[in-house]
């Protein structure tokens, strides 16, 4: 019988922040590494239909990752994460932004500061993630274009990587 993961997604418009924490069934090395890893976030991060795909990632910090949602049409969507800190295992954070194919930063869209924290206890992890906006209006902004629908979507996309196509790594 499969266990119920945890799954919290919450929003405080006071802190204008977005709090999710969910359990993953897999070792924190793997989710690290799914988190991470280029090759592999790309099978699991844009929520389906569309797809991630990686121009350049430099995961460490003051490096960056820049990739693009591509829709079922072939558009893409780029977006940038800086990243600012990193304790391997345990946490990173950076700051996003949509952009253009080059990485130049789109002022028309609010950047996000995120912080992803990971814990393993009974060989499953929990990935807290925060998410700080510089406005209640970039808050709500993001919101409205189904963050929260297309986060839960990319999220259950990993466990289904984990379960079928990580399984080997695990």
């Amino acid at each position: 019988m499969k266990r119920t993961l945890l799954f919290d997604f919450s929003v405080n418009k006071e802190k204008k922040t977005i709090q999710v924490k969910r359990e993953i069934d897999a070792s924190i090395d793997l989710v690290w590494a799914a988190w991470t890893e280029p090759e592999l976030i790309d099978q699991w991060w844009a929520p389906k239909p569309y797809q991630a795909k990686t121009k350049s990632m430099d995961f460490r910090e003051g490096g960056h990752w820049l990739y693009a949602m591509v829709d079922p049409d072939g558009i893409a969507h780029w977006c940038r994460a800086d990243f600012k800190k990193i304790e391997v295992r345990k946490y990173y954070s950076g700051l996003d932004n949509f952009c253009n194919e080059a990485g130049e930063i789109n002022k028309d869209f609010p950047q996000a500061f995120w912080q992803n924290s990971f814990s393993e206890q009974d060989g499953c992890t929990l990935v807290e993630v925060a998410i700080e906006y510089e406005s209640l209006s970039d808050l709500e902004k993001y919101i409205e274009m189904g963050f929260k629908e297309g986060f839960t979507a990319a999220l259950e996309n990993l466990d289904q990587c984990i379960e079928v196509q990580f399984k080997h790594r695990k």
